[in-house]
């Protein structure tokens, strides 16, 4: 087994391709906002229709805890017309993993696998199963027809695509993983998804008084949904991120009965399903027990003691005190809690790179001087294209990028520009005269 973190999401998904031509098991494994990076791989490899061992493993983040959007990527496997699993816990989770492998060697097709913030951050005992046996390498006979895509070939393809979709549903309707549950009171139907699952079963904590439709596999199992449709009044749709369900079962001329959700105000439009919306959502009297303790009230996270970023930006500040124009681009890192007290020195971060690409386009609009602060595994993720495009067109502009040596926001990997960002600096064209190291301490911030 070979677990490695890729320089760029888009590198991961690919080196992924290059291990699936050679026949072999491969996951990808993103957080909310880096499936964007591998969307454009993501949607070109369901045309090269071969022998898939392929499972892509999102994570979506509602509320937005370490996120910039609320991006909810079923979307991308609606778009991409695949098969999707959802856990409704850790058990499924694990399964779904298991067996996503398999329904890909079945299908031919990779497999989205969406988790969201609480199964992500949790952990608990499972049943495993026996370890497969490794693939050994081998090759398609028509590999050129599969892994050239060529409009003319693409467009085979996607016929292809297309007329899968049957057999991706009929394994829908037959799947373990959606379940039916029967119920007395049929005045409302109740579909869940994925751990909205859950959190409607601690509301019914002595079983469902409605009937309810468990769906943890897509696309939707439509003859499961008539059923429910056809036994109740009404609906409620509980899903965790955007209401894609919602939309899917109203739209555009509905289904003549009436459906609840997020589209409606029944649920928040945004943030995190939790048991006590769920429980709102069904009309039930909710108390509150306790109250939080101000010890563990939301706290704003800050920069580490003794992290260079502090003294970069205190350097900074003091620097640009000169210069009441300036701005200070900055980018995706722990390095963003500049934004916060004490320092307040940066006024942008958007996207990984941004602080570059943004910092030229405001030099290019007339602003000097324009200083972007980008950390050194960002650099290389997404920085140096930006910085070829200021060496080529010559842009006056200040790049700090604040070395820590690590992946430090996201769980301390190697960063893989480390001992050589300032030969990248000079192989993308940098001159060697406008390349300055320095160790960020107080003793030497006047240098």
């Amino acid at each position: 087994m070979s677990i490695a973190a890729g320089v760029q999401m888009k590198n991961r998904y690919g080196s992924c391709l290059g291990n699936e031509l050679c026949g072999q098991t491969c996951t990808v494994l993103y957080e909310a906002r880096g499936t964007q990076c591998g969307c454009r791989l993501f949607y070109e490899c369901r045309y090269e229709w071969y022998q898939w061992w392929d499972d892509i493993i999102t994570a979506d983040d509602p509320s937005m805890h370490s996120s910039q959007n609320e991006q909810d990527n079923r979307v991308y496997g609606n778009f991409a017309m695949i098969p999707m699993l959802e856990p409704s816990s850790q058990q499924e989770a694990y399964d779904m993993v298991y067996d996503g492998f398999s329904l890909s060697e079945q299908l031919g097709y990779p497999i989205l696998l969406r988790i969201t913030t609480r199964m992500a951050h949790s952990r608990a005992g499972v049943v495993t199963r026996s370890q497969q046996p490794e693939n050994e390498m081998h090759f398609p006979a028509d590999g050129r027809q599969r892994f050239i895509l060529l409009p003319a070939l693409a467009r085979k393809r996607f016929k292809t695509l297309l007329a899968a979709q049957e057999t991706f549903t009929a394994l829908s309707e037959s799947s373990s993983y959606n379940r039916y549950f029967d119920a007395y009171d049929k005045t409302l139907g109740i579909i869940t998804t994925g751990i909205a699952f859950n959190y409607l079963s601690e509301n019914y904590p002595d079983g469902f008084e409605h009937p309810v439709l468990k769906i943890c596999q897509y696309p939707l199992p439509l003859e499961q949904v008539g059923w429910l449709v056809e036994e109740c009044d009404e609906i409620l749709v509980l899903e965790e991120g955007f209401p894609l369900v919602e939309e899917q079962l109203k739209g555009v001329l509905g289904l003549g009965i009436t459906v609840h959700g997020r589209l409606d105000g029944t649920l928040q439009r945004d943030g995190e399903l939790t048991p006590d919306a769920v429980g709102r959502a069904l009309g039930k009297e909710l108390n509150d027990f306790y109250e939080i303790p101000e010890v563990v009230e939301q706290r704003p996270p800050a920069l580490c003691q003794g992290c260079g970023h502090r003294d970069v930006y205190d350097a900074l500040n003091e620097v640009l005190k000169e210069y009441p124009s300036a701005k200070v681009f900055s980018d995706i890192g722990c390095y963003t809690l500049g934004a916060l007290p004490p320092f307040r020195a940066i006024d942008t971060c958007i996207d990984m790179g941004a602080s570059i690409t943004m910092a030229k386009g405001a030099v290019d609009a007339g602003l000097f001087p324009a200083v972007s602060v980008i950390g050194d595994s960002t650099f290389t993720h997404s920085g140096m294209t930006g910085l070829l495009d200021c060496v080529n067109e010559e842009t006056n502009i200040t790049i700090i990028i604040s070395d820590n040596e690590t992946t430090a926001m996201t769980g301390g990997q190697d960063s893989s520009g480390t001992g050589r960002l300032e030969a990248i600096c000079e192989g993308l064209g940098v001159a060697p005269g406008h390349i300055r190291v320095m160790i960020p301490l107080k003793k030497i911030m006047k240098r």
